[in-house]
């Protein structure tokens, strides 16, 4: 039970070693969503197939998020949440190894899939392992170091990857992936709490707690507003060379820089969420309407994109530990699945948004055209959030902490 006047529990007490360790898990599962992106020309050379085709990759592993996080979640339930950590990491390390032995693109294809399943378990219960280790008051917090990965995975993963991927093949690149998995699985066992959980979970139990109203509008916010920046970021690329006027060569470095923004953004936002979670998404989701707007006029100017990029990371990666974080509260009773569901969440907002960014890329709005999607979601995103707040004020959770 929690208490929100209970003074022997400090707010800043220092994080289990379980918490940075996720964060290392959830870097390789980032970077492995990423890298495709990176090695498209060496893998459509090796497999004999055309980029868009390749393209299939990037595609087939946001469905398997999408769809595999609560399915996954849902198969695991009966699970010690320590044991469908280590087997997540295992099955991930077999695709990546079933994925560098294929010789036949049908057999990536289906790779990758298998590697989304296992991505999709391993954040799904990653998320309740940090927040429960951490505690009530630092739940927020902790979800914002483990979801630093995404942030170190642009910053550091994504390039390391592919300039292993120039050097060894992108082969190569997917060995590395698998062993650094397998390397981790014995350690992030080693310092994962055992269960405390007094009873066998039911499905019926769990999928009844996530369908209330709350957490459908958290799901809709979730997915606007994480549709908008990742859209923007998603046709960085086309922006940048025909707006700006960079060379291709340097684009690399505004991922770079969005990553380390990332990074500020998901411990910052984590750090404010513990006691203000509404109002920090509304303030993350503010910030990027904010700063995709300026990338209209501002994009022509390289120095200036390199600084709302930046800005656009800590804002845009401020959101999902905190949409991850209110979905556990909501659903209480079955925070594996709540997380489960946010994954899906951002998941689908960045197909949906980049889905759109491609029609609008082929529009007479040109390279602006995705642009324009990604501010009208974070818009309709913001829109949405003060119908949250308001739901939320009225529930009756007095154990929840405030507004």
């Amino acid at each position: 039970m929690t208490t929100s006047t209970t003074p022997a529990v400090p707010t800043r007490q220092r994080l289990p070693f379980v918490v940075p360790l996720l964060a290392l898990g959830t870097f390789l599962m980032i970077t492995t969503e990423y890298i495709v992106a990176g090695l498209l020309q060496e893998i459509a050379a090796d497999l004999g197939v055309g980029l868009a085709q390749v393209g299939l990759l990037i595609t087939a592993f946001a469905v398997g998020m999408i769809v595999g996080s609560p399915v996954m979640a849902l198969a695991t339930l009966r699970l010690p949440r320590r044991a469908t950590l280590v087997f997540a990491l295992v099955v991930f390390a077999a695709g990546h190894v079933m994925a560098a032995l294929g010789s036949d693109f049908g057999i990536v294809l289906l790779a990758r899939v298998i590697t989304a399943l296992a991505a999709g378990a391993f954040w799904s219960v990653a998320a309740v392992v940090a927040t429960q280790a951490a505690g009530p008051a630092n739940s927020s917090r902790a979800l914002g170091v483990m979801m630093s990965g995404v942030g170190l995975a642009t910053v550091a993963g994504v390039p390391l990857g592919s300039f292993a991927g120039q050097l060894l093949g992108w082969r190569g690149t997917f060995w590395a992936l698998a062993i650094l998995s397998l390397l981790a699985a014995p350690v992030i066992a080693r310092f994962t709490p055992a269960d405390t959980r007094s009873h066998v979970p039911s499905v019926r139990a769990e999928v009844r707690a996530i369908m209330t109203g709350r957490m459908a509008i958290l799901v809709i916010a979730t997915v606007l507003a994480t549709g908008g920046y990742m859209t923007a970021f998603s046709y960085l690329s086309p922006l940048a060379t025909d707006r700006a006027g960079m060379p291709t060569w340097a684009v690399p470095l505004l991922f770079v820089v969005f990553g380390l923004g990332a990074i500020i953004g998901t411990n910052l936002a984590g750090r404010y969420a513990d006691k203000h979670p509404v109002t920090t998404f509304i303030t993350a989701t503010a910030g990027t309407v904010v700063l995709m707007g300026l990338l209209v006029p501002f994009s022509t100017n390289a120095f200036g994109m390199f600084v709302l990029m930046f800005l656009l990371g800590i804002a845009g990666m401020g959101i999902p530990p905190v949409g991850t974080g209110l979905a556990v509260r909501f659903a209480h009773g079955a925070p594996t699945l709540a997380a489960a569901v946010s994954v899906s969440a951002f998941n689908g907002g960045t197909a949906i948004g980049t889905w759109f960014g491609a029609k609008a890329l082929e529009s007479t709005l040109g390279v602006l055209g995705p642009l324009t999607i990604a501010i009208i979601m974070a818009v309709l995103g913001l829109l949405t959030l003060p119908v949250l707040a308001r739901t939320r004020a009225t529930s009756q959770h007095g154990a929840e902490a405030s507004l």
